[in-house]
């Protein structure tokens, strides 16, 4: 069983010269899992999966477990081939104490909505790891509309939601229905998607300000609204920055300026811009007490 509450960070993969810098992304996760997060992703989006070959997927997944302990660890996996992607998993959780794994819909080819349900269906009955359903349209092309989450819902293995929709209809539907839990995806929407009833975030900005971030959760789900509008407003301006160029960049280029990795992405990505980066580093400083 996973508790999807809280604060999960969807990693970076930290690059050296080119190639997945190990020792930076183990002492990150460390890091990371110290301060308190509920659980990691690797190879998501944020993480640059789509630029990284299989093999280099599979050895950030056994750095980012070897570093996050008893911390749980989703593994995200994509494509449009759904026997290809179950069969990986099926490898993956053989090798791997893997808990679980987030999943897109299929991008790129626009599937029907019962393709979509097929496609997860699919995944989710390769293992008996539960899965998380990913609806990100702006990266897919496609949405998973409200009558599909539910029909997703029917599955013992889904069971939650990152959702990336920035559709009101489709989080109170999931809510009203309770078998899925309800994740925000989009950064910048935390506070509104946690007040609506979501048990926690995946925050790709919780690589920064972590343990403020952890607290904030912490006082939502106490019903602490004073503590927690103070910290959002120390926060919000961060989820901003970190997203003023394309992800993961942003966050790359501070937690460089911090000294935890190189400031490299793969291409077609480029390095955030100077500005950028010290917009969202004086947003982190703004956050942090004296």
């Amino acid at each position: 069983m996973v508790d999807f509450s809280g604060i999960w960070v969807p990693l970076v993969t930290p690059f050296c010269n080119g190639q997945v810098d190990h020792p930076s992304l183990g002492r990150l996760v460390r890091h990371l899992a110290a301060q308190g997060v509920a659980g990691f992703v690797a190879c998501g989006s944020t993480g640059e999966a789509a630029m990284l070959d299989e093999a280099e997927q599979d050895a950030v997944l056994a750095t980012t477990l070897a570093a996050a302990g008893h911390v749980p660890v989703l593994m995200g996996l994509s494509g449009v081939n759904a026997d290809r992607i179950a069969l990986r998993a099926r490898r993956l959780a053989e090798a791997h104490a893997v808990a679980g794994w987030l999943l897109t819909a299929p991008a790129y080819v626009k599937p029907s909505q019962a393709g979509i349900v097929r496609h997860f269906h699919t995944v989710a009955s390769a293992t008996k790891r539960p899965l998380v359903a990913y609806d990100i349209p702006a990266r897919t092309g496609v949405r998973i509309q409200p009558d599909t989450l539910l029909a997703l819902a029917e599955h013992p293995q889904i069971r939650a939601l990152k959702d990336c929709s920035a559709d009101r209809a489709a989080a109170d539907a999931v809510l009203a229905d309770g078998r899925l839990a309800l994740l925000a995806g989009n950064d910048d929407e935390l506070f509104d998607q946690l007040a609506r009833g979501a048990v926690g975030g995946f925050v790709a900005s919780a690589h920064l300000a972590t343990a403020r971030f952890v607290a904030f959760y912490r006082a939502m789900a106490d019903s602490d609204l004073r503590t927690a509008r103070r910290l959002w407003r120390q926060l919000q301006p961060i989820t901003a920055a970190a997203f003023a160029e394309p992800n993961p960049a942003p966050v790359k280029a501070a937690l460089a300026r911090q000294g935890w990795l190189a400031d490299e992405v793969r291409p077609p990505l480029m390095p955030a811009g100077q500005a950028t980066a010290q917009a969202l580093l004086a947003a982190v400083a703004q956050a942090l007490p004296a």
